[in-house]
């Protein structure tokens, strides 16, 4: 058996995020890293629910969180061959789950990745999903807004970044053309576009700061969250982990990636099931479930486990 881990990005946080690991041992140091950057705890937060949520800061440092708790329960079971790849805040958290970085040293640099880019956009700005269209007609019908591709899902179905009340025309737009969904994302930054040129290079002095770890024995292989490549060369990931706050994230090719990779099962992280649903399109053979599938600890296991 051969199990990719896709971890989520921001928009899918919700008051049940936790409920499969709150209260589970193996995660306990991972809610402790993130009490004092959150003020509270964790799963404290989350359970109140609200706006809070989706706040860029928050909202990163639960996604990171989520992913870091679930790993720490799943790594206890040995789940054999394993590839990791991450979606947009879900990069960072990979280098965790790969075992590059402590816990610690991921929430810590969530918490300035939200505020570098928060610092470089400013108000107004955000994201929207469109689905249906080819790649290079929502391209070109959002750079005539002044918006730019995100992230490149499929080749029908990508990320747009840009100023809000331009986000709401183009998904108006775009349902004329015969878009089958768009949708302004809960998200308040216009992450992976240009905008953000500052802010990867704030993040990249943050990473450069970090002390990376060498990855147990049986971690996860690395595949870069920017192109789906895997990440041999530390230097050269740190690299793409930055720049991928100002690029387009072309994660259809993290799934192609996962797929040569051979995998057999695919587990999205959480928060949510977006991806999930992304690779059962991409990978029609594997077995694909989202943690929030799942009921119990022990049927996750016994599911990861070949069950």
């Amino acid at each position: 058996m051969t199990l990719a881990l896709l971890l989520s990005g921001q928009g899918g946080q919700h008051p049940e995020m936790f409920a499969l690991t709150a209260e589970r041992a193996e995660a306990e140091s991972v809610f402790a890293a993130a009490r004092p950057l959150l003020g509270e705890d964790p799963r404290a937060l989350a359970a109140a629910g609200g706006p809070r949520l989706h706040e860029n800061r928050i909202g990163q440092i639960l996604c990171c969180t989520a992913a870091l708790a679930a790993w720490a329960v799943i790594a206890a079971a040995q789940p054999g061959r394993a590839a990791v790849a991450g979606y947009s805040i879900g990069d960072l958290a990979a280098w965790g789950v790969a075992g590059r970085l402590a816990p610690e040293a991921v929430l810590r640099l969530a918490a300035h990745r939200a505020e570098a880019m928060d610092a470089a956009s400013g108000e107004g700005f955000g994201l929207a999903g469109i689905r249906g269209l080819p790649l290079d007609a929502i391209r070109a019908m959002a750079e005539r807004r002044s918006c730019d591709l995100a992230i490149r899902n499929a080749p029908d179905s990508g990320v747009v970044g840009g100023p809000r009340a331009a986000l709401d025309a183009l998904c108006t737009e775009v349902l004329a053309a015969g878009a089958r969904r768009a949708v302004v994302l809960p998200v308040h930054t216009p992450s992976h576009t240009p905008r953000l040129a500052a802010a990867a290079e704030s993040f990249a002095e943050a990473l450069a700061r970090e002390s990376l770890h060498r990855p147990p024995p049986g971690s996860p292989r690395l595949l870069s969250g920017l192109d789906g490549a895997p990440v041999f060369d530390a230097a050269k990931g740190l690299d793409k982990l930055a720049g991928q706050i100002a690029q387009t994230i072309d994660w259809a090719a993290c799934l192609d990636a996962a797929r040569e990779f051979g995998a057999t099962r695919v587990l999205e992280l959480g928060p949510g099931h977006a991806l999930a649903t992304m690779g059962r399109a991409a990978m029609p053979d594997a077995r694909v479930h989202a943690l929030e599938d799942f009921r119990s600890v022990e049927g996750l296991l016994a599911w990861i486990g070949g069950s």
